[in-house]
């Protein structure tokens, strides 16, 4: 281990102590990743498509603690909190005006699980399902073209 510089003991007297992971504490609310039982980015917190994951997990993890974002608008976060309030989980709501993210709420553990796939996977094949219709009309134009 090296010994401080004065430059070291200025940065934590203005910053404070630098976390371990800090980036990743960021990122997930103030917790970290191995910790995180289910993650909903803020699109899915204000479309509730992510309701029905976050509920399973509730029912299969009732240690835990929900986390969400204090940017995100209260009228968003009102189903997040009826489920936490549903299972006795207790929920916290975090602002952090210095750093943004992109996670709207987490589902943790005090300690880590290290549970691979966090996130939702969000389903869009309705999107495909219009590229494919436009690739085809497309086509037949430029057939017609040629007819």
């Amino acid at each position: 281990m090296s010994k401080k510089n004065v430059d070291d003991y200025i940065t934590e007297g203005i910053h404070g102590v630098r976390l371990p992971k800090e980036d990743e504490r960021i990122r997930f609310l103030g917790t970290l990743r191995e910790r995180v039982v289910i993650a909903l980015t803020i699109g899915q917190v204000m479309s509730d498509s992510g309701l029905e994951k976050l509920e399973e997990a509730m029912q299969q993890h009732p240690g835990t603690r929900l986390i969400m974002n204090g940017h995100v608008a209260y009228r968003f976060l009102t189903e997040e909190k009826a489920l936490a309030t549903k299972y006795n989980i207790p929920y916290t709501t975090i602002t952090n005006e210095e750093n943004a993210t992109d996670i709207g709420a987490v589902l943790t553990y005090d300690y880590a699980i290290d549970k691979e796939e966090i996130f939702i996977k969000e389903e869009e094949p309705e999107e495909e399902n219009e590229e494919e219709k436009k690739e085809e009309t497309l086509r037949s134009k430029i057939k017609n073209w040629f007819r």
